[in-house]
Parts: structure tokens; C-alpha cells; sequence
């Protein structure tokens, strides 16, 4: 490669007691794309972060083009050509593309808006990378991979040479994410420099020209993409022999929860069309689907965070008129939501607080909580479930999002419950943790949970589920068991074709 256009040279970042960057460097190239992997917790975000000036490090040096950057300056490096995709983007909804673009580049001074000049360039630049967008849509009435586009047009509006991108694909469907790649390799080839943060190794082999791997905040390996394999790289991330669980027969128990012809209408539309399905204890049902199909709502009444409008719904052989979220929790039934940050926690309040929210009558005399004994049984789950980055007193937010995740599903697994409702249990896990998830989801099917697992895999569904149903349009298919599953049966049942590709219901 030629002169790194940026070099990050020893540097190491505290908080507290936690080391997450422990005297890292690496260089990158123009038109290069390399792929920074490591686990949940590996300090991947800090690094990129000290990069972008949201972070200043206790020792070590950035140079762009042989330069010193200022540290902790967002600002310096916006204008030393640094732009950052972040995984949870930083858009209003409430605003147009054209106006999130454009935010912050005007002077509050200024006596005309220069909306025209504006609108050229950014059309300009949407045809120059192939990111096409209407700039006067509004960003909330967007798709998750629309929006996506918007955050690098920003970026790539204010000049950026350097584009970093944070788990560019854990909201983005198979092809969405498949279009995103093929648009930086685009980019790379104009000249663009690139870092992108995943987990996914599939993409990191096809995407990437080289490998950067961070393991306990420290530079472990780096490899040419074309000269290494995915099973060398997850041995690398989590310095061990990584494999998955593999599931095992089992004879399913009672019918614990049954839909029958259910409906879900919302703002007059109907979100769950006349569905049926039926869960039983010591079981995995797979609901596979392309987001945006009903997987959603689906969760919300089985949360009861939303009712039905028609069908019956029956919990432990009990017809239930409407479900709260009193109900759900007093049943027994442990929920894992999809989006961890905005349904699965409270990111100001404290890991415990976070742990006992559902739990407050057992750790609570006289309306007092008694803290001594919520924070030892938060320990107990972060020992349990292997949760790094924090103790039971940090705020959860400044855990990763794979930690974050695993201390959901410790919440929910401590005490096992009687059924599980798991959305999308190992998205934007590293492998070491997505064969952590997988363990402990089948081994609570072993000891007699019915688990209901959603998600947007094939390949987790089809590790781990006894039974499969495809949602397509709010509308579920019948089932087919495991052994009948494949890559392209499945894709023709996500696509709305089990007339034709089920033989028969399981």
C-alpha cells in the first residue's frame, strides 16, 4: 500500500479500572478498507471514538497525512477530512434529508440559507457514490438502510477522505447490507479510505483488504483478508477454539402458549393478519422473517405492549382477552427485546437498577429497596453470563451493546422462565457470544422453557429451532419441522411461497 493517510500510533484510553485501549496502533491507507474485529467489549468503539475527538486518550498520537490531530475535537477532525458512521445513527426524524445533511454547516450568522448550492452538491455527491436519496424526504418516514445512506452523505458532504463506520450492518437486512458493501467498494475504488467495526465475519472476509483484530483492548493480529480464514479470525477475537452448539433431539411438553387466528390492527392497518401458531414447553419455535413483516408487533402483544383486535389468544391453556406487561411478567415469561438500547434498558440508570426493574416487590420491605442484596444478585448474572465492561454500579449504557445484550439475557434466564420471547437474541454479537446465546438459549429448551425465537438469521434459525414458521406480511406460515429446513425452502416461505414449497403442517 502507499503512505498511510492515517496513522493511530500507542494509544491507550482508561476508564476507572477498565483498560479498553491498551498502547494500540494501526495505519490505514487510501482507498484502503480495513475491518477493525474484536469481542463485545474489546474496545473497538473507544478507539474510533478517540479518532473522531469524542474521546481524548491518555497517551498516544493520531495523524492524518503525517499531521498531528488535536484530540478530544470532533470539529478538527471533521475538517481533517474524518467522517464517523455511528451504529445508533445521530439524525432528527423530524427533519428532511436535505436539512439533517446540511445541520451544522451553515453559521447561525448567516443572513440567506444557501439551500440551492446545497441541494447540488448533495445530489452531486448521492450520483457520484451511488447513494441515491430523495433530499426532501423526511428521515423518519425512511427505512433503517435509508437512513443509513443519509448518515454517510452527511459525512461525505462535509468532505471526509477517512469514513468510519460502526456496525454499519447489525439493523440492516441480508440485502441491505449486501447493496452497503458493494457501495464502499465503490467508494475505495474513487479513493476513499475506510474502517468499518463488525462482528460479522462473513463480511469481513468479502468486504475487507485487511484484518485489524482488538482483543481486551490490546492489538492481538492483523491479516490480510485474502490470507486468512473465518475460523482463524474467531480463534483470534476470543484467543480460543470457537464452535456452536449444536441442538439436540427432544420430546416437546404441554402447549404453553397458542394463537388462533390473532389480529393486530394499528392506525388502521393490520399488522398481524388471522395467525396461528402454538408453543410448547422444552421447545424452540423460529419465526423467520425480512424485518419489517410483523415481527414487531408480534412481539409487542406477547410483551403486552400492545393488544389483539380479533382471533384468540391463549396463555397456559387460559384465554386472555387482552395481555398486559403485569400479566406477562407475573406468568413467568422472560422477553428479550430487538432493540436493546430503547426497549431493553434504561441507559442513565445503574446496571442493578436496570436487573431489578421487573423485580422490585422481591427486593423491596417497606418501600425501601434493599440495595445490598440487588447489587449481589446483579454480580451473580455478570459472573454467570460473563458481562464485562462494568460493575453493578455503572451506568449500563457504558457497557457495549454485546454486553448489554448478555446482561438482558441473564435478567431474563437467572430465574428460568417458563417461556422465553427472544427478538433477534445475538444481533450485533461477536462469535465467541453468539455461541454463548445459542448455548444458553438450548439449554434453557433442556430444562423445559418453551422459547420463541425471532429473528432474521437462517442459519440461527435453523441451528436452533425444533419447529419454523415464516412471517411475511403480517401473515404466518405453517410450520415445518427442523429436519425439513433449508437455505431455499425457507427463502421461498420469507418470500411468501409455502403454498407451493410445504409439503404439509408439522
Amino acid at each position: 500500500m502507499n503512505k498511510p493517510v492515517l496513522e493511530i500510533i500507542g494509544v491507550s484510553k482508561r476508564f476507572g479500572t477498565t483498560l479498553a485501549n491498551d498502547d494500540i496502533s494501526l495505519s490505514l491507507a487510501k482507498g484502503e478498507i480495513v475491518a477493525l474485529l474484536g469481542e463485545n467489549g474489546a474496545g473497538k468503539t473507544t478507539l474510533m471514538n478517540i479518532l473522531f475527538g469524542h474521546y481524548v486518550p491518555d497517551s498516544g498520537r493520531v495523524l492524518i497525512d503525517g499531521e498531528e490531530l488535536p484530540q478530544g475535537k470532533p470539529r478538527a477532525a471533521i475538517r481533517a477530512g474524518i467522517g464517523m458512521v455511528h451504529q445508533h445513527f445521530a439524525l432528527a426524524p423530524n427533519l428532511t434529508v436535505i436539512e439533517n445533511v446540511t445541520t451544522g454547516t451553515e453559521s447561525l450568522w448567516s443572513l440567506r440559507s444557501r439551500r440551492a448550492e446545497e441541494r447540488i452538491k448533495l445530489l452531486a455527491i448521492s450520483q457520484r457514490f451511488g447513494l441515491k436519496i430523495d433530499p426532501d424526504a423526511r428521515l423518519g418516514d425512511l427505512s433503517v438502510g435509508e437512513q443509513q445512506r443519509v448518515e454517510i452523505l452527511k459525512a461525505l458532504y462535509n468532505e471526509a477522505r477517512i469514513l468510519v463506520l460502526d456496525e454499519p450492518t447489525a439493523v440492516l437486512t441480508q440485502l441491505e447490507a449486501e447493496r452497503l458493501f458493494a457501495t464502499l467498494k465503490d467508494m475505495a475504488a474513487q479513493g476513499l479510505s475506510l474502517i468499518f467495526i463488525s462482528h460479522k465475519l462473513d463480511e469481513v472476509m468479502s468486504a475487507s483488504d485487511r484484518v485489524v483484530v482488538l482483543r481486551g483492548g490490546r492489538h492481538v493480529a492483523e491479516r490480510r483478508a485474502s490470507e486468512t480464514s473465518k475460523s482463524e479470525l474467531a480463534e483470534l477475537m476470543v484467543g480460543r477454539t470457537v464452535t456452536r452448539p449444536v441442538r439436540e433431539p427432544s420430546s416437546p411438553g404441554e402447549l404453553v402458549l397458542e394463537a388462533a387466528a390473532v389480529t393486530v390492527r394499528s392506525a388502521g392497518v393490520d399488522r398481524l393478519k388471522a395467525i396461528d401458531f402454538q408453543l410448547r414447553s422444552g421447545e424452540v419455535l423460529g419465526i423467520i422473517g425480512v424485518s419489517g413483516n410483523g415481527q414487531a408487533e408480534l412481539a409487542q402483544l406477547l410483551s403486552g405492549t400492545t393488544s389483539k383486535t380479533s382471533g384468540d389468544l391463549l396463555l397456559f391453556g387460559t384465554a386472555v382477552a387482552s395481555l398486559s406487561v403485569a400479566d406477562v411478567v407475573s406468568a413467568g415469561v422472560g422477553r428479550i427485546p430487538d432493540d436493546r438500547n430503547k426497549e431493553g434498558a434504561i441507559g442513565e440508570m445503574a446496571i442493578w437498577e436496570n436487573v431489578i426493574l421487573e423485580r422490585l416487590a422481591s427486593f423491596s420491605r417497606r418501600g425501601l429497596v434493599d440495595r445490598k442484596r440487588a447489587v449481589a444478585f446483579t454480580q451473580k448474572i455478570i459472573d454467570q453470563f460473563d458481562v464485562r465492561g462494568g460493575t453493578p454500579t455503572t451506568r449500563i449504557r457504558l457497557l457495549s451493546g454485546g454486553n448489554m445484550q448478555k446482561l438482558i439475557l441473564g435478567r431474563n434466564l437467572i430465574d428460568r422462565p417458563r417461556i422465553l420471547l427472544a427478538a433477534q437474541p445475538a444481533r450485533g454479537l461477536d462469535e465467541g457470544a453468539v455461541a454463548a446465546v445459542h448455548e444458553r438459549l438450548l439449554d434453557a429448551r433442556r430444562q423445559g422453557t418453551a422459547v420463541l425465537l425471532i429473528s432474521e438469521d437462517l442459519d440461527e434459525v435453523m441451528a436452533l429451532a425444533d419447529r419454523i414458521q415464516a412471517i411475511v406480511g403480517g401473515r404466518l406460515s405453517p410450520p415445518i419441522a427442523a429436519e425439513e429446513a433449508s437455505s431455499r425452502k425457507l427463502g421461498l416461505m420469507m418470500a411468501g411461497e409455502w403454498e407451493k414449497e410445504v409439503a404439509h403442517a408439522v
